[in-house]
């Protein structure tokens, strides 16, 4: 399947991205990374917080490649169209549809359901995934990053 065949299945609709939106989508990214660091947050928070970094950096890709994910399943379009985007291995995207579920739980259902070890690997799934994408970005899209665009290492 294509971004196109997605599209006439009504999961994406077409979106006209601009500098300022992948920049403001980067910067979201970027907090969320920054703010997971913050002391007394239940391992809940720090995935949840970690897991919306991840989100915004494959919206971010969406958008690039002028779509945005339909309102029903927003979250999950998001992260499966990794691999239509940025050809994400499915291994990651399931990796990370995986924590998507179990934020929804911990967010939703049950606190306490996250630990450590989970926290710190989500963590690193949206550091790596933010640094990706900003490289697929450069290759494929330079034009959407601007100047002051720079992988931070988060």
């Amino acid at each position: 399947m294509s971004l196109q065949d997605w599209a006439r299945n009504g999961w994406l609709t077409e979106h006209k991205t601009s500098l300022g939106e992948i920049a403001d989508l980067l910067a979201v990214a970027d907090r969320d990374l920054s703010d997971c660091g913050a002391q007394g947050l239940s391992e809940d928070w720090q995935l949840a917080i970690a897991y919306n970094a991840a989100l915004q950096v494959a919206i971010t890709a969406l958008a690039a490649c002028g779509y945005r994910a339909a309102r029903e399943a927003h979250h999950y379009r998001a992260i499966q169209s990794l691999t239509l985007t940025i050809g994400a291995e499915t291994k990651l995207v399931a990796l990370l549809d995986g924590f998507r579920k179990k934020r929804n739980i911990s967010d939703y259902e049950r606190a306490g359901l996250v630990s450590q070890k989970e926290a710190q690997e989500m963590l690193a799934l949206a550091r790596r995934l933010r640094r990706e994408i900003e490289n697929w970005l450069r290759a494929k899209y330079p034009g959407l990053l601007g100047k002051q665009s720079a992988i931070n290492g988060r």
